[in-house]
């Protein structure tokens, strides 16, 4: 049975940005308007197109949090600290919440305590177009548990997801060593790993409207994490696997050799910070893998 969360506003909103000026106007706009009436917090990745001075200017409702250089994903390390409601939301600058699926979390959250990770249903664009993850996330073989609502996952966006911020701050938050780009899969391993439920659930539903044109580098920096991912949790065999891929790919993809040179820069790093994952949850890894081949 569901019941009234303890907090009047027991979900913020966490938005990291960097130099969108109008696009964060635009969502601000959009979270402003929601029945909820949740916190929001702006955490600036050191922007340089006068983001600031818009937020003090046309938003002085908006909590900012002014961060002296680009932190990437981290900045919702940092936002998730500054606040202080149980719950916890993550926007991007060009994504937004429909109205009254952060009343819906809340709920589910209130409802389940070892649910840490609450994946949206992500509609993409001004045609609300359903995001094709939703399909995958929907039809994840590690499927429900009893204690869980919606579907088991190890994946989600992060521009729509809703976090337990205490689970949230157990696991670590985004992990620095990536800085952005393909982050969230290293996030469901540490909460997973910790004890704490991932799930897919479609009530609650996020809106995305990308610009057309991915962030330069992005490809490339997508290839580098996954691996760095690889070698961060999993065993050693599966990481020098995907190293080889990655090494055979190089020779003829300019992404991939970008992706390779990085990851092997940072490589050192990731092995000091090498935490294998428990036995239960590198399986559901390999299951998934497995599915989607």
């Amino acid at each position: 049975m569901s019941h009234p969360p303890t907090d009047p506003r027991p979900v913020g909103i966490v938005i990291a940005t960097r130099d969108r000026r109008a696009r964060l106007a635009r969502t601000l706009r959009q979270l402003l308007a929601l029945p909820e009436r949740p916190e929001i917090l702006v955490v600036d990745n050191a922007s340089t197109d006068g983001t600031r001075a818009m937020l003090v200017r046309d938003f002085p409702e908006v909590r900012v949090l002014a961060l002296p250089v680009n932190h990437g994903a981290l900045a919702r390390n940092h936002g998730a600290r500054a606040l202080d409601t149980p719950y916890i939301a993550f926007s991007d600058d060009d994504s937004w919440w429909e109205p009254g699926s952060l009343a819906r979390a809340a709920e589910l959250f209130d409802d389940h305590p070892r649910l840490g990770l609450i994946a949206a249903r992500t509609l993409v664009g001004p045609d609300a177009r359903p995001d094709p993850l939703n399909d995958v996330l929907a039809h994840s073989p590690l499927g429900p548990a009893t204690d869980l609502p919606g579907t088991q996952v190890l994946g989600f966006l992060a521009c729509a997801a809703v976090v337990r911020r205490h689970a949230y701050l157990d696991a670590g938050g985004f992990h620095r060593l990536l800085f952005f780009g393909g982050e969230e899969t290293l996030l469901a391993y540490d909460l997973a790993a910790r004890g704490w439920g991932v799930t897919h659930c479609p009530d609650v539903v996020a809106h995305h409207d990308p610009a057309p044109a991915p962030r330069r580098g992005r490809p490339a920096i997508q290839r580098r994490n996954e691996l760095l991912t690889a070698w961060l949790r999993r065993p050693v065999g599966h990481a020098l696997a995907r190293t080889g891929a990655l090494a055979a790919q190089a020779r003829g993809d300019g992404h991939a050799r970008r992706a390779l040179r990085e990851a092997l820069a940072r490589l050192p790093a990731a092995l000091r910070e090498r935490r294998p994952l428990p036995p239960h949850v590198e399986r559901a890894a390999r299951m998934l893998e497995e599915t989607a081949a």
